[in-house]
């Protein structure tokens, strides 16, 4: 199974911060308001040029928009112990293109290529201004799998569907075929939601959009405990909105 992939330009750092306030499918006219988004301090501070020189903002640090989750803690799952851990280039860019030329995550990735495809798609986020985060995804100690959270309220995503201020997406890839199909998706995407709605108070929604054609990847969101929000035309595919909300978590 795998979970899911990113559409081009959404979760891309490198692009500007969506505004829209659009239900899915509808569109937006002359007359309406568009979403206010609570843009950080930091990044306030960054577009008017208060910022000291040579001084990063705790906030654009590297996850700093997204409470650091590389430092979050492990947790216990019914595959085995999980954590994260920050994408290093250097040391796992083999490792991650590696996964990206297997044929059953290339064909929503769409990433396969020589290392220098999988370096320009992680660049941008490493040294971005941390509103996405690529991570690896450790069980046992082992590296299994890829991670992007990023802040979907500031991501693109948000001029094709409505978000709110520090909603968090998430995308992922099994990297080892053995844990795909066994439920291990399952399992780490409801520990990672939990663990983003634990470590980063301010986010209500945890949010992901699969292909709508990828049903594995739906149905492991499904079993997770988030729902089918709606579907939504993206410039390359139709997605699954899918949404795990902080206020039903007690009753999933």
């Amino acid at each position: 199974m795998v979970l899911p992939q990113p559409h081009s330009g959404a979760a891309r750092a490198a692009e500007h911060p969506g505004t829209g306030t659009m239900e899915p499918g509808a569109s937006l006219r002359d007359d309406e308001d568009t979403l206010d988004l609570e843009i950080p301090e930091e990044l306030k501070q960054l577009s008017a040029g208060r910022v000291h020189p040579g001084r990063r903002p705790a906030a654009t640090a590297p996850g700093g928009l997204l409470d650091a989750p590389a430092d979050w803690p492990a947790v216990a799952t019914p595959a085995g112990l999980f954590r994260f851990a920050a994408v290093e280039p250097a040391r796992d860019l083999p490792l991650i293109t590696a996964w990206m030329n297997d044929p059953a995550v290339a064909a929503f990735w769409e990433l396969a290529g020589p290392p220098e495809v999988t370096a320009a798609h992680l660049r941008p986020q490493v040294e971005g201004d941390g509103r996405s985060v690529p991570l690896l995804g450790l069980l046992d100690g082992v590296p299994m799998s890829y991670w992007e959270l990023y802040r979907a309220d500031l991501d693109p995503l948000a001029r094709y569907c409505r978000t709110l201020p520090h909603d968090t997406g998430v995308h992922l890839l099994l990297g080892r075929a053995a844990h795909r199909g066994h439920g291990t998706g399952t399992a780490l995407l409801r520990a990672v939601a939990d663990l983003v709605l634990d470590r980063r108070p301010r986010c209500s929604r945890v949010l992901a959009e699969p292909d709508l054609s990828n049903t594995p990847s739906v149905a492991a969101f499904l079993s997770a405990g988030f729902r089918l929000s709606a579907e939504v035309e993206l410039p390359d595919k139709r997605a699954a909105l899918m949404v795990r909300d902080r206020v039903l978590r007690e009753a999933l």
